[in-house]
């Protein structure tokens, strides 16, 4: 294969095939080159696992200002205003991009768009297409997006790192110019460019051992920016969904909130709403209050799961409203209109990320974050259900207008080296990989998870410094494979995890320290800075 053929010359490159990625993409004008990169098969992505829905003000007893509230008390009043006030507005528009291309979500007796409520709503906004509202999305997506003559769509490619001017030694700013990217099938290294990069590869809540997550939730795009310069914020707050089924058969399967937005009871072995004892809201808590709840029963009866009912509900309105986790169970020997669920917290959503501005722009110019691998200010501290896909159309949508108004057709590169990989060899034992990604996730729950204190923080930063060094040590050896692609980034953004939640000295949401469990009277967001890990705590904009 020659040099040439592994060089590929774009006006837009996305990194990222769920539900951000594609609406970039399909917001973008038709005359525009488009590649879409997919790390494994277009539908594996967190878009498509999601069951909840699309968080917008559409009934007339809704309105603006009560779902801004709703997301300001759900992120412990960290959220940043003006991103809460530009996602929440763009609910509307967001539907009716979704509904333009396609998406059949559930409709009520009246044929109008059904609203279900989640945990944190006060009131139902929640649009969804039954309880698997985000296959809905994505199989739409994917199939408009395979429609366009304009996008190239390349599956099994996995973005190693950004190349941006700087790397190559150019004065003036730093720009993105694209990216090295491994084409799994064959092994081989290709150079992609264009003008204008946008990550919207997904979290990183594959850092913890159980997860809600699939697989390729690696935290690929938040270690590529930071390691191309861009500021990283709030990566101490990951949220654990507090109903993953506990079951042998069945890893990562998510109970949907929707399910405790219908009625459904959290209950302990011997039958007690135990929610009552936590929070006047009970079952409908925000997520980070529930899961700690769930934590601290697991822990004090010394049992694996608890449990979450809804046999009180009548059979016909479960199996309407669940079809999906009704069929799945089944088969898994529980039948939920008479069998109560086992379930336990897992890692879920990363509420931290790349630092952008309204229209999705990082520090680096030419560079876009989009959905989970982005910090809007949106989430604060906690990321209220369902706001996360709305996030993903607003954002995408807006990068695309911001693209668009800066693109120039005229653009010439520089001179960009293709990957040289002649002074490496391959590696001859892939034991080495798999005994430091089970090291380091198992550190990261043991140390960093639901409940943290600052001697669990001190530990997991020493095994992930050391483990760091020798990932790294095998990186510059070894020639690339997906498997040390995303370890390497793993580690690294465990590591920004650990950095940030050591930094804050509050319990607050989704962090919560034994050592400081008291709330500081200041707002503070946390801030990576490229540059040897420095730490800042500015202000929150409200």
């Amino acid at each position: 294969m020659s040099n040439s053929s592994l060089t590929h010359q774009f006006d837009v490159i996305i990194v990222g095939s769920g539900g951000a990625g594609l609406s970039l993409a399909l917001s973008l004008p038709d005359h525009f080159n488009i590649a879409v990169l997919a790390k494994s098969t277009l539908t594996d992505a967190s878009t498509f696992y999601a069951q909840g829905g699309v968080a917008a003000v559409l009934d007339e007893m809704d309105s603006i200002e009560q779902h801004i509230d709703d997301t300001m008390i759900a992120g412990a009043q960290l959220c940043e205003m003006d991103a809460v006030k530009q996602t929440v507005e763009g609910g509307k528009p967001s539907v009716d991009f979704l509904l333009k291309h396609g998406v059949q979500f559930t409709l009520d007796e009246q044929e109008q768009l059904h609203l279900t409520r989640e945990g944190g709503h006060s009131q139902r906004r929640i649009i969804h297409a039954a309880d698997a509202t985000g296959r809905a999305i994505s199989t739409t997506l994917v199939q408009r997006a395979q429609e366009k003559s304009n996008i190239t769509i390349f599956e099994n490619y996995i973005a190693i790192d950004l190349i941006c001017s700087h790397k190559l030694g150019l004065d003036g700013e730093n720009r993105a110019l694209g990216l090295y990217v491994l084409d799994e099938k064959n092994e081989k290294v290709h150079t992609f460019l264009a003008p204008f990069t946008a990550l919207a590869c997904g979290g990183a809540m594959k850092a913890y051992l159980y997860t809600s997550n699939p697989d390729i939730a690696t935290g690929d795009g938040i270690a590529m920016a930071y390691r191309a310069g861009c500021r990283v914020a709030n990566m101490e707050f990951n949220q654990f969904h507090p109903t993953c089924l506990y079951h042998p058969q069945a890893r990562s399967f998510l109970i949907t909130e929707a399910m405790r937005g219908e009625g459904a009871y959290l209950r302990l072995p011997d039958g007690e709403r135990f929610m009552l004892r936590f929070d006047e809201r009970a079952e409908l808590a925000p997520r980070d209050i529930v899961a700690r709840a769930i934590d601290y029963e697991i822990k004090r009866l010394g049992i694996r799961h608890v449990w979450l009912d809804i046999t009180h509900k009548d059979e016909s309105f479960v199996r309407e409203h669940f079809p999906t986790l009704y069929a799945r169970l089944l088969e898994l020997g529980i039948d939920i209109t008479k069998d109560m669920i086992p379930v336990v917290p897992a890692a879920h959503y990363t509420c931290g990320g790349v630092v952008v501005d309204e229209h999705s722009q990082t520090d680096i110019a030419g560079l876009y974050a989009i959905g989970e691998t982005s910090y809007t200010g949106l989430h604060g501290a906690n990321r209220m259900a369902s706001n996360s896909l709305l996030e993903c159309f607003v954002y995408g949508m807006s990068a695309a207008k911001h693209i668009e108004s800066h693109f120039n057709a005229d653009y010439a590169f520089p001179p960009v080296p293709i990957w040289d990989d002649s002074q490496v060899t391959n590696p001859d034992e892939d034991v080495v990989i798999l005994q430091n990604w089970d090291e380091l996730r198992q550190t990261m729950w043991n140390y960093v998870g639901i409940v943290r204190s600052t001697k669990r923080l001190e530990r997991a930063l020493h095994r992930i410094e050391m483990l760091k060094k020798e990932i790294t040590e095998y990186y510059q050896d070894y020639q690339v494979s997906k498997n040390l692609i995303e370890l390497r980034n793993l580690v690294l953004v465990s590591e920004m995890i650990v950095r940030c939640a050591m930094q804050r000295k509050e319990s607050r949401g989704l962090h919560f320290t034994l050592d400081y469990p008291e709330l500081l009277p200041e707002l503070r967001k946390t801030i990576l800075n490229p540059v040897n890990f420095e730490v800042e705590t500015p202000l929150v904009n409200i």
